[in-house]
C-alpha cells in the first residue's frame, strides 16, 4: 500500500543550502507548517548524523501552526570538487487523539501511516576573488576619504589610492610641519613690525632722520630674510606636489 502524501508544508521544499566559509558552524533553517486540523508528529533524519546538529529533531506541530528547525552544519575542510551526497528526511504522522507517549506512538506506527519528504544538501562557497576585491575597494575608499579630510588638498583620487599608508602619513606630517613653520614666520614678522612701530614712536624728533634710516635698514634686512625663508618653503611645497604627482602616475 502506498504511503499517504506529506501533509506538512516544507520551506524550502527540496534542498537545504549552506553558505561558507565552513570554518565555523553554518546554520540553515527549515520551516515546517501544519495546515491541517490535526496535530502532527514529526522527526528529522539525516544520512550524515555526525556532520549535523538538528534542533528540534522531533516534536509535535499543533494544527494550523508552524515550527522552525535549525540545521547546524559542523565545521569541515571544504573541497569544491566534492559533491555533497548528504540528505535529510522529514518524517511525519497524524498524532492520535489519545496520545500520551510520543516515542511509543512512533514505535507502534504502521508503515501506511507514515509520511515523508526528502531534501538534499548543497554547499555554497563565496568566490575568493569577490571577497578580495570588495576588501581592497573598501580599504582604498577609506584611505582616500581620510587623506582628503585631513589635508584638504586638490589631489585626485587616483593619487591617494596609489600611495600606501606609510607614504601618505609621512607627506601629511611634513605638510603640517611646513604649515606650522609658515605660521610661525608670519607671527614673527608681525611682531617685528609692531616692535619697529613702537621704536619709531619713541625716537626724538632730532634723531628721527638717523634713527628712521637705521630702523628702515634693519626692517628691510629682516623682511628680506623672512621673505627668503617663505620663498624656500613655497619651493619645498611645490617639490612635494611634483613628487606626489609622479607617484600618482
Amino acid at each position: 500500500m502506498a504511503r499517504p502524501e506529506q501533509v506538512l508544508v516544507l520551506e524550502p521544499q527540496h534542498e537545504l543550502k549552506f553558505r561558507g566559509p565552513f570554518t565555523d558552524v553554518v546554520t540553515a533553517t527549515l520551516k515546517l507548517t501544519n495546515p491541517t486540523e490535526r496535530n502532527v508528529c514529526f522527526k528529522v533524519k539525516t544520512t550524515a548524523p555526525r556532520r549535523y546538529c538538528v534542533r528540534p529533531n522531533s516534536g509535535i506541530i499543533d494544527a494550523g501552526t508552524s515550527i522552525n528547525v535549525s540545521v547546524m552544519l559542523q565545521p569541515f575542510d571544504y573541497d569544491p570538487n566534492e559533491k555533497s551526497k548528504h540528505k535529510f528526511m522529514v518524517q511525519s504522522m497524524l498524532a492520535p487523539y489519545d496520545m500520551t507517549d510520543m516515542e511509543g506512538v512512533w514505535k507502534e506506527a504502521k508503515p501506511e501511516e507514515l509520511m515523508d519528504s526528502k531534501l538534499r544538501c548543497t554547499f555554497d562557497m563565496p568566490l575568493e576573488n569577490d571577497k578580495t576585491h570588495e576588501s581592497e575597494s573598501n580599504k582604498i575608499v577609506s584611505s582616500s576619504a581620510s587623506f582628503v579630510k585631513t589635508d584638504h588638498s586638490a589631489l585626485p583620487k587616483s593619487a591617494s589610492a596609489s600611495l600606501d599608508d606609510g607614504e601618505v602619513k609621512k607627506i601629511m606630517e611634513e605638510c603640517k610641519r611646513l604649515q606650522m613653520e609658515v605660521q610661525r614666520l608670519r607671527e614673527e614678522n608681525k611682531q617685528i613690525r609692531e616692535d619697529d612701530g613702537l621704536r619709531k614712536r619713541k625716537v626724538t624728533p632730532m634723531a628721527a632722520p638717523h634713527s628712521s634710516s637705521s630702523t628702515m635698514v634693519t626692517s628691510t634686512v629682516r623682511d628680506e630674510g623672512l621673505s627668503t625663508r617663505i620663498l624656500a618653503l613655497c619651493v619645498l611645497f611645490f617639490v612635494i606636489g611634483v613628487i606626489i604627482g609622479k607617484m600618482a602616475l
